[in-house]
């Protein structure tokens, strides 16, 4: 029996019931988000996005857009929110929200409807992640902490596999709309499960599923359990008093920086794909003007449902691994702040394989499928890290509230490359070289984290948990 089964077998494991929950919530989350980027030419062939195929590119970004705007606003109203009324709460409000947000888009018909729809699901799916955050801050010591977050944050994976796989079916079978609507609906699924099994660790231990060795472990980290001796009933920690620390900014700017290539991914990687498919038709019908048969028989054309779920499912393992480096450093005798900068270095020159992306694509698409699937799995394991170095620097009062600021930065981020992505393709479609588009776009996407790396190790050289003493 290994050392984690071993632990588990002697004190309990019903906080992995707990992470499940978080993983099954984040899975719906990116469900319903990915419904967009995959029905994009059955929306814009039902002119949804404009008439004129010449602007549907930039109205396509505008909704995009709308999403990140209000998923940016919405990331300050949550982080605060769920550290008011807490983890149970927070995370059903939020949930509840996105889903008839997500049913909603099966009534909107144009850019503006569509617009809208979006914006109230970027609001709502904002409380996914700093409810994720606080809930493992919550439930783990922090020694396990980045393993935890990489199995729930692989549940963003799977959402983005399980979605091509099934939208475009329910669509073709039933209609766009109901793509939406089922979709949708699954979350309302999850609400019960959350209320019966969620509570606190106290509340969990006074009922009885919870241990009490399983209790003491997860409060083990004895500068937490100072920090709430010191301040039993959890005093809020007004934003401009976090804004003041250095190590906010670090994972501010991290965010803002890697988050914007993860959205670049899962709203425009079914268009580069469909793109890279139709450049190969075109070149083999020109070189074969007498061809009859089926465009899938051509050589090189791939199936783009198929490809996104199989860089998701590759993003999945770097998800899950992301979060057990560091903790093989740790369990090998580095401390916690030096193995979370170790493994995160790690994760940021990955990326750098997308470079090729644009040139291997020529050749084959799928070559150009396996740089975008590394690339998509070392993003998965430094979001594990990044999401975790919060916990890491402030005490589980102000976890929330700290996420939602960062995610507030990454969404920001996000707004910032949906329009660069518009307006950088829509001039590059009009030249008839969509393609150099891409290539400058994988550009920004492959040195995104090395960056972020570097300004992280500038404004917090350690990741060690701050002095809240007084604020």
């Amino acid at each position: 029996m290994n050392k984690f089964n071993q632990v588990n077998e002697q004190i309990g494991r019903y906080r992995w019931t707990i992470c499940a929950l978080v993983f099954f919530a984040t899975t719906i989350n990116y469900l319903d988000r990915n419904v967009l980027g995959l029905l994009k030419q059955v929306l814009s062939d039902s002119g949804v996005f404009g008439a004129v195929k010449a602007d549907q590119e930039l109205n396509y970004s505008t909704v995009v857009i709308c999403f990140q705007v209000a998923y940016a606003a919405g990331m300050l109203a949550a982080g605060r929110l769920i550290d008011r009324v807490g983890t149970k709460q927070g995370y059903a409000f939020s949930l509840i929200g996105w889903s008839l947000a997500a049913i909603g888009h099966a009534f909107g018909h144009t850019t503006v409807t569509f617009g809208f729809w979006r914006a109230a699901l970027g609001f709502s799916e904002a409380g996914n992640f700093p409810a994720a955050n606080k809930t493992i801050a919550e439930w783990f010591p922090r020694k396990e902490r980045a393993f935890a977050t990489g199995l729930y944050n692989s549940g963003a994976n799977v959402g983005a596999i399980v979605a091509p796989l099934a939208v475009p079916s329910i669509a073709a079978a039933w209609g766009w709309e109901w793509a939406f609507v089922l979709t949708g609906a699954v979350g309302l699924v999850w609400l019960a499960f959350w209320y019966a099994m969620y509570a606190s660790p106290a509340a969990k231990l006074a009922s009885g599923h919870l241990r009490p060795a399983e209790y003491e472990y997860i409060h083990s980290d004895a500068d937490e359990q100072a920090d709430a001796k010191a301040d039993p009933a959890g005093t809020k920690v007004p934003w401009a008093r976090l804004m003041a620390f250095r190590q906010t900014w670090a994972f501010v700017l991290g965010k803002f920086l890697t988050d914007p290539i993860w959205w670049f991914y899962l709203f425009w990687l079914p268009a580069f794909l469909t793109g890279e498919n139709a450049r190969k038709v075109g070149t083999y019908l020109a070189a074969h003007p007498d061809y009859a048969g089926s465009k899938a028989d051509i050589p090189g054309v791939i199936s783009w449902p198929l490809a996104v779920a199989v860089v998701y499912t590759v993003a999945t393992g770097g998800s899950i691994f992301g979060g057990w480096l560091p903790k093989k450093f740790i369990n090998g005798g580095m401390n916690a702040s030096r193995a979370r900068k170790l493994a995160m270095f790690i994760f940021a020159l990955f990326p750098l394989s997308v470079l090729l992306a644009s040139r291997l694509g020529q050749i084959n698409t799928w070559l150009a499928v396996a740089t975008i699937a590394i690339a998509c799995s070392a993003h998965q394991a430094w979001s594990a890290n990044i999401f975790t170095t919060v916990s890491d620097m402030f005490p589980k009062k102000a976890v929330a509230s700290v996420t939602g600021i960062g995610g507030m930065a990454g969404a920001v981020g996000g707004i910032l490359i949906a329009r660069v992505v518009g307006l950088l393709l829509q001039h590059f479609a009009a030249l008839g070289k969509i393609e150099v588009g891409y290539g400058i776009l994988f550009v920004i996407c492959g040195s995104a984290y090395l960056t972020a790396w570097i300004i992280m190790h500038l404004l917090a050289p350690r990741f060690e948990q701050i002095n809240l003493k007084g604020a």
